[in-house]
């Protein structure tokens, strides 16, 4: 049995403000990679526990008796978290509970993101959430007033070396691949609006909606691209990341009709504290962070660091299974200065040894703490709900800060 077994009774009855009027419905839109699809596996959600600054959101999600709430008043509709994961625009709609993540048994920000808006803002609500693992701003999300893109002589030299010739490869990207995703984005969003009562049932013309907010949480594959930004270790490595950023910000505004749209920019918090990480993600962090301080932006852009929410105690875990990866790789690769130097161990030989090493380093209290916390790798923040709802969270009431701005303007 799926374990994503839905409530069927008492449904969740969020607070509204003081004013009980409702408006046009609040349309949000989600957008990004990966780690906006979400990788938090619900089996995490019990370390939500563990933290009072996430504790009550556990309730907000989970009913007494294990299933999940259904927020029927925030609807959803997402595409990129099904399918092949490439052309995929299978889409994904109902109301707001778990299972919106990267798979049906996984969340994303966009949980407590809903869980928020509903809490603070009266009125129905739609999340449009469009997000697609691996991809980059650089060409798979290229926004179009960027134009088209201009390799370095590094990457067509790396081209000829592979056989490739330069000009039609270039030619290829700017064809196949460069703003695919940004179209599949936009395209989305305004399907969408063009038929609201597919997606939202009890929608009221009269009403009619307003989008009310762009979160954008995307960035590993530019990070970690070292021909596109081979200076990402150096200060301003990463500026044209954040000169496309603000190309993005502008386009959607612009295919959207919506001028002063508010927009979060999540920041990148893989590793925890500025500290903890290397040149190149600092520098990373500092550029898309540097977005929202552009005259043009200070009023209603603004970005949320997301590693306050990094574990600290799961990523010192994480650090041993690398470790203990190592080590494997040590003994495989037959390296000269580990134990298989002479390749004479067997594969089981090499497995026991590998967990006899893990045994020592990793303690049995340890191994229950990842457990209950972390599903996947550092770079989708170790896969833990606990991180992922603080995220949504932060999301949602930057976004509200935005909106109230707006109000008073």
């Amino acid at each position: 049995m799926k374990r994503l077994l839905h409530s069927l009774f008492g449904l969740l009855a969020l607070a509204s403000t003081a004013s009980g009027v409702e408006g046009p419905l609040k349309v949000f839109i989600l957008a990004g990679q990966s780690n906006m699809q979400g990788h938090a596996d619900v089996s995490t959600l019990d370390y939500l526990a563990d933290d009072p600054s996430t504790a009550g959101l556990l309730n907000d999600i989970r009913a007494e008796d294990g299933s999940f709430r259904v927020i029927e008043r925030v609807r959803i509709t997402s595409v990129g978290c099904a399918g092949d994961g490439w052309s995929d625009v299978i889409e994904q709609v109902g109301p707001l509970t778990a299972g919106f993540g990267a798979s049906t048994e996984k969340i994303g920000p966009e949980l407590t993101f809903g869980i928020t808006m509903a809490r603070s803002i009266d009125g129905p609500i739609l999340i449009i959430k469009t997000a697609w693992g691996g991809r980059s701003l650089m060409t798979d999300f290229r926004p179009p007033s960027a134009g088209p893109r201009v390799f370095s002589q590094f990457i067509r030299d790396q081209w000829r070396e592979r056989g490739l010739d330069p000009d039609a490869e270039a030619e290829r990207h700017e064809r196949e691949l460069n703003g695919v995703f940004y179209r599949h984005m936009i395209e989305h969003v305004k399907q969408v609006l063009g038929d609201l009562p597919r997606v939202v049932p009890d929608y009221d013309p009269a009403r009619g909606y307003e989008l009310a907010g762009f979160v954008w949480f995307q960035g590993f594959n530019d990070l970690v691209d070292g021909w596109s930004y081979p200076d990402g270790d150096k200060p301003d490595g990463y500026r044209e990341y954040a000169d496309l950023l603000g190309h993005l910000i502008r386009d959607v505004r612009r295919d959207l009709d919506a001028p002063q749209l508010p927009v979060v920019i999540g920041v990148m918090g893989i590793g925890g504290a500025d500290d903890e990480i290397d040149a190149s993600q600092r520098n990373f962090r500092a550029a898309q962070a540097s977005v929202a301080e552009l005259p043009e932006f200070r009023d209603n852009v603004i970005a949320v660091p997301t590693a306050p929410f990094w574990s600290d105690e799961l990523g010192a875990i994480d650090r041993k299974h690398e470790q203990v990866g190592q080590q494997r790789w040590y003994l495989e690769s037959k390296h000269p200065e580990h134990a298989n130097a002479d390749g004479k161990m067997s594969a089981e030989e090499i497995d026991a040894s590998v967990r006899k090493y893990e045994q020592e380093l990793i303690s049995p209290a340890e191994a229950a703490l990842w457990k209950r916390g972390a599903s996947n790798g550092g770079y989708h923040y170790l896969g833990c709900a606990r991180t992922l709802a603080a995220v949504g969270r932060a999301f949602a009431q930057a976004n509200l800060e935005l909106m109230k701005k707006a109000e008073t303007r």
